[in-house]
């Protein structure tokens, strides 16, 4: 008799997915993690750098509290950020997170073994040495942040994003390498906590440069370099030079090369796998080049029978909620259940900046390269009653429609974007019309009236549009 009827590879969003999802099923369970439950995600990534982010909105708001009527008391200076406070909080919400999180696996009975985690070729998983007998085992190793050639990673002055979101202190004079999502996240904290920011980008539309729908990547790069974001798009970035106050980042521009000096450097041009040194090669699990694992998106299923990869391991969108649906997926499929498959022309995105952006289905230049005839409509959030209200009118709603047809894609920038993507997801899956979506009632006054008012104008009539 097999030890478990599942063994899952990594602790992460994927793998605690995985666990839980099959405990609930009855399957007999075990979780194998080298570092501390809940993976970069909920460790280095997503939570601690929402929680800056929060923290980020605080300060701006708390420095336009005048615009609200408060001022502050005769004698009394500015905010200031305390940065131990900061990272104390932040730090809080992971520990009592990462406490929830394990004691929910435990009530679920899954057996939590802390070690490092290999498969064998003969199928066994062993960790730390032990061999474990499993009847099928999900590969949930996640991933780590990429480095470029001459910029080593001290920690201190040249840090990736598992360092800045525990930073003790914050840097006066900040580089960002990188204008993705991970970048665009630092660069608007740092942005909007005093910092002086500059964010080098190596495609020439800047930030952003691949996702969102371009015209919304855009506004952002407007909004950050209003902020006082200093963005160089278009450039290389040379190997760095020390000095005796900082670093300095040499960089080439189309008519000749610059400099400057920074306190620290965050390196931002994405994530690998976690693959190397696991045996999966030698265990019959197929790798790409990059070392992703390659499955069955029907499954999630790898060449190796008995083994499934999930997550940031995989070649899909490294989000922590495609993580918890492969987790699904896989686990049904080992219950002899038929899955139904992501559909990952249809995830939800978020990228949680100074304005928020997020979107859903095609972009414009997309759904036109796809062949569609479409119909675009757009709703700004300065016509917005709630936007006015909390002061935040940035942004706009952009719909992209077939035409006579179908919602193809739903783009927002603006106030709490991540919140309003909802009923946009189900509008785009469900293969909704616009006008459907335009006749259901929103609350008054409120923020998702913007995506109604968008919708309502493929009627060819409008309320406030």
């Amino acid at each position: 008799m097999s030890d478990y009827d599942v063994v899952v590879l990594g602790g992460g969003p994927g793998g605690y997915a995985a666990a839980l999802y099959g405990a609930s099923a009855g399957l007999r369970v075990g979780i194998v993690e080298s570092d501390s439950m809940g993976g970069t995600c909920l460790n280095r990534g997503c939570i601690p750098a929402k929680s800056l982010l929060q923290t980020a909105e605080v300060f701006r708001l708390a420095n336009h509290a005048d615009d609200f009527g408060i001022v502050p008391k005769e004698g009394s200076g500015e905010f200031t950020a305390d940065w131990g406070k900061v990272t104390e909080r932040t730090t809080g919400i992971v520990d009592r997170l990462v406490g929830g999180l394990s004691g929910l696996l435990k009530r679920r009975k899954v057996d939590i073994m802390h070690g490092r985690g290999v498969l064998r070729p003969d199928g066994l998983v062993a960790v730390d040495g032990q061999a474990i007998d499993a009847k099928s085992v999900i590969i949930a190793t996640g991933s780590a942040p990429r480095t470029i050639p001459g910029y080593e990673v001290d920690g201190e002055q040249i840090v990736t994003s598992d360092h800045s979101t525990r930073s003790p202190a914050r840097p006066e004079r900040v580089a960002v390498i990188g204008g993705g999502v991970i970048g665009a996240e630092f660069t608007s904290v740092y942005t909007d906590v005093g910092a002086d920011t500059t964010l080098f980008e190596a495609m020439p539309t800047g930030v952003l440069p691949v996702g969102p729908d371009p015209e919304l990547a855009a506004l952002l790069g407007k909004s950050l370099a209003a902020r006082g974001t200093k963005i160089h798009a278009g450039v290389r970035v040379l190997p760095p030079e020390r000095s005796g106050s900082g670093v300095i980042v040499p960089f080439e521009i189309p008519d000749g090369s610059d400099k400057i000096e920074v306190d620290q450097v965050l390196v931002a041009i994405g994530r690998i796998p976690v693959s190397a040194d696991m045996g999966f090669a030698e265990a019959g699990v197929e790798l790409t080049d990059r070392g992703f694992v390659v499955v069955d998106p029907k499954t999630m299923g790898t060449r190796r029978a008995g083994v499934y990869a999930v997550g940031d391991v995989v070649d899909t969108p490294g989000l922590a909620h495609v993580a918890y649906a492969e987790a699904i997926v896989a686990v049904k499929a080992i219950l002899g259940e038929k899955p139904t498959p992501v559909d990952y022309s249809r995830v939800p995105w978020v990228v949680y900046t100074h304005p928020e952006v997020a979107w859903v289905g095609l972009t414009e230049p997309a759904a036109e390269a796809a062949g569609y005839e479409t119909e675009i409509h757009r709703y700004k959030f300065t016509g917005n009653g709630r936007a006015m209200i909390i002061g935040d009118t940035e942004g706009m709603v952009k719909v992209v429609a077939q035409k006579d047809g179908p919602i193809l894609g739903v783009h927002l920038i603006g106030p709490w974007a991540s919140e309003l993507l909802a009923e946009s997801y189900l509008a785009v899956n469900w293969e909704a019309l616009p006008e459907e979506v335009g006749a259901f009632i929103h609350p008054h006054p409120s923020l998702s009236e913007a995506v109604g008012e968008a919708m309502l104008a493929f009627t060819g009539r409008s309320l406030h549009g």
